[in-house]
């Protein structure tokens, strides 16, 4: 099975501030803000959902093409994702611009102070997916997660017009759009991925109820926290899968991402979607373990001895089989 991963490619830079933010404000001269902190380090990260998704799926062996626009600086971040398993022959690099980022600066307080600066991903709406499905044979499924608004919409509708199953997954894009967009974007789609707080959020900006979204997609997929994830399609009655048991939690950034690498890995691979789903909660776990969205390591014995501890023999054999 070929899946497409479509979404943002990024770096993240990331600094700490020893002091706090509060002592440096003047109440009287906020209007006229001009403050530079000296930050004890500096972590640069590898991130976009695109590439995080595609990474987790590149370590489960389903070798996912990357579809995204990435800057003229993205050479070292290519090799990284070729090196674990991602084809990346249809990321646009862009001649002008540098790889999306964010900047962040925390204080001893954990408040921040960000920028997001776009970059080259506002060209990912001039990809078409049919050149990406030529190169590598045909695409049995097209993941549309958050990237430039206008190439999510082109995507979809591109799946749609080509008749290309596709998963909807706005995750950090749904705050800035508008019900129809959004309306757009999920009718049709083969799954609907989010978490707890975004489902509402998707049933509030359409005005359709979860009965019309369940009528409108094949499944609906929810993440839900520490509680594992729920799947359901319209007449069935939906699977539950709770989550493995943390050895530690210490960073909860790209834990979805890793979810939906799973999930889509398993069904790559062709097993239930039960058994997707706790391939997908294994592979959050190891997520949260580890400082940084594409950090952790995928070792197929620690793997499997924690998915049997978690599944059971049954379900481990089955994962087994497919894990490389």
């Amino acid at each position: 099975m070929r899946i497409a991963v479509t979404g943002s490619i990024a770096t993240d830079h990331l600094m700490t501030f020893p002091g706090r933010f509060a002592d440096q404000l003047v109440a009287d001269q906020l209007h006229t803000v001009s403050l530079s902190f000296l930050v004890d380090n500096l972590d640069v990260r590898r991130g976009g959902v695109g590439a995080n998704i595609a990474f987790g799926m590149g370590q489960l062996g389903t070798g996912p093409v990357l579809v995204g626009a990435a800057g003229f600086d993205f050479d070292d971040y290519r090799a990284w994702l070729d090196r674990h398993g991602v084809d990346t022959e249809s990321v646009r690099i862009s001649d002008t611009l540098h790889t999306a980022r964010f900047v962040c600066t925390t204080d001893a307080d954990h408040n921040q102070i960000g920028s997001f600066y776009t970059g080259a991903m506002s060209e990912a709406r001039l990809i078409e997916l049919k050149t990406v499905a030529d190169r590598v044979g045909g695409l049995d499924l097209v993941l549309i997660g958050a990237d430039d608004p206008e190439a999510m919409l082109r995507h979809t509708e591109e799946c749609r017009s080509r008749g290309i199953p596709f998963a909807a997954d706005f995750s950090q894009q749904i705050a800035r759009m508008e019900g129809e967009e959004i309306r757009i974007l999920l009718d049709g789609a083969t799954y609907l991925f989010s978490n707890e707080y975004e489902k509402g959020l998707i049933e509030s900006k359409t005005g359709w109820s979860d009965a019309e979204i369940l009528s409108r997609v094949g499944h609906r997929v929810t993440t839900l926290g520490s509680r594992g994830v729920r799947i359901e399609r319209a007449g069935e009655d939906p699977i539950e899968v709770g989550c493995p048991e943390e050895e530690r939690k210490a960073d909860p950034t790209g834990v979805g991402d890793a979810f939906r690498a799973g999930f889509l890995s398993g069904l790559a691979w062709g097993v239930s979607h039960e058994r997707a789903a706790q391939v997908g909660c294994m592979l959050a776990t190891l997520v949260i373990e580890t400082v940084g969205t594409q950090e952790y390591r995928l070792l197929r014995g620690h793997f499997m001895q924690r998915f049997t501890k978690a599944y059971g023999d049954e379900a481990a054999a089955e994962v087994e089989t497919h894990l490389r």
